[in-house]
């Protein structure tokens, strides 16, 4: 296998190429595309054959549950069990944009996808061509890092071809990621407003303890 690399406009997606990328995502296949910070691999997260070749992919633990892009707050609170108000604050200030938050996941999400832990990652992204993917797709899309493991992540689709490029179908050439720096992890799981930085990433910690302390 010989990964096609589709180029699209990182600013103004061209709709017949999201619809292609879209068409790939719905027929199981595995698709690397730009996010707000890394090229990410992004699947189906219902069809968990597609998910499980991510694991496969990526080597990764079974007991780590992927991260999900989401087209906005709406269906954020769709898949998750319960948004609380610290939810509603880092949404309003931080989507979209580079912030993963983890919550409690709903009923319509599959185990799998949770790495059986029933918690889930969320994302509204900024990168133009993962928001028109998610929202033509009408599903969130997984959004782990597209690259193998031991070898860093990658911020254009050179970097991807090289690691995966004999491992996946499709590529997408956005051109070189909005950063260079991994998302914020803000964990919700525990309830009552309480929270947790799993990673500092592109929003310092200092931002959210001030969004959250209002």
């Amino acid at each position: 296998m010989t990964a096609e690399i589709l180029r699209i406009h990182p600013d103004e997606p061209e709709p017949e190429l999201i619809e292609r990328v879209a068409l790939a995502l719905d027929a199981g296949q595995v698709v690397a595309l730009p996010t707000d910070t890394f090229y990410g691999l992004a699947v189906d997260p219902v069809n968990l054959r597609a998910v499980e070749r991510i694991y496969e992919l990526k080597e990764r633990s079974r007991h780590k549950p992927l991260s999900l892009l989401i087209s906005d707050v709406a269906q954020a609170y769709a898949l998750a069990r319960f948004c609380d108000n610290a939810f509603d604050r880092l949404a309003e200030r931080f989507w979209p944009g580079p912030l993963t938050i983890i919550v409690r996941a709903g009923s319509k999400l599959p185990l799998r996808v949770t790495a059986n832990t029933g918690n889930v990652a969320l994302r509204v992204p900024e990168a133009p061509i993962a928001c028109a993917v998610v929202e033509k797709l009408g599903l969130p899309i997984t959004a782990t890092s597209a690259n193998l493991q031991g070898l860093p992540e990658c911020t254009w689709a050179g970097c991807v071809r090289e690691q995966l490029g004999g491992e996946i179908p499709l590529i997408v050439d956005g051109g070189p990621t909005m950063r260079s720096i991994p998302t914020t992890i803000v964990d919700l799981t525990a309830g009552d407003n309480s929270w947790s930085i799993l990673r500092e990433g592109a929003i310092p910690t200092h931002e959210i303890a001030l969004c959250l302390q209002r």
